[in-house]
């Protein structure tokens, strides 16, 4: 697999932006990898069979972080969750002006998912972003930039300055 090759389809996208909204609503808020401003905490319990990467709370954030080889890479562009409302049926969605990813300046696909119902912090909730699937990188050093703003005038600025480790190099 070459970069950003990594094709999922809409149900696995569903269960990916389920079990990513699983993992930052799990950390404590001084742990959270979505509140961190500099990737310190990017690798909070992170899953053995991809990497997730944080989305922000809106503005501008750079972020530097490890990432071991092997790992694909699933992460937001624009997201939102809200809790399961009877008789409503579709997740709450953010109507884009701009949303975008780019790794080393090549942009990259970004697609819709959807969730079905999840339990996270014992509340049925259901997802909506526009997110990025990647494969493995190869060990080395990637700028990824992450730009989306919405009609409400939320906005997210962010750089990752990723480092692909090899741990059988080490």
């Amino acid at each position: 697999m070459g970069e950003g090759d990594w094709r999922i389809g809409a149900a696995e996208g569903g269960r990916l932006a389920a079990r990513w909204w699983k993992w930052a609503l799990s950390a404590p808020a001084d742990e959270s990898p979505v509140a961190d401003t500099t990737g310190a905490y990017a690798g909070w319990r992170q899953p053995s069979d991809l990497w997730f990467l944080a989305g922000t709370f809106g503005g501008r954030v750079v972020r530097r972080c490890s990432v071991p080889a092997g790992r694909r890479l699933f992460f937001p562009v624009l997201n939102t969750q809200r809790p399961v409302v009877p008789f409503v049926t579709g997740p709450w969605r953010l109507e884009a002006t701009r949303a975008s990813a780019a790794l080393n300046s090549t942009p990259l696909p970004v697609r819709e998912f959807s969730s079905k119902p999840f339990l996270s912090l014992g509340i049925p909730r259901v997802a909506w972003g526009l997110w990025c699937a990647l494969a493995p990188l190869p060990a080395g050093q990637f700028v990824l930039e992450i730009r989306a703003a919405d009609t409400q005038g939320f906005w997210v600025d962010t750089t990752y300055h990723l480092t692909v480790t090899d741990p059988s190099a080490a």
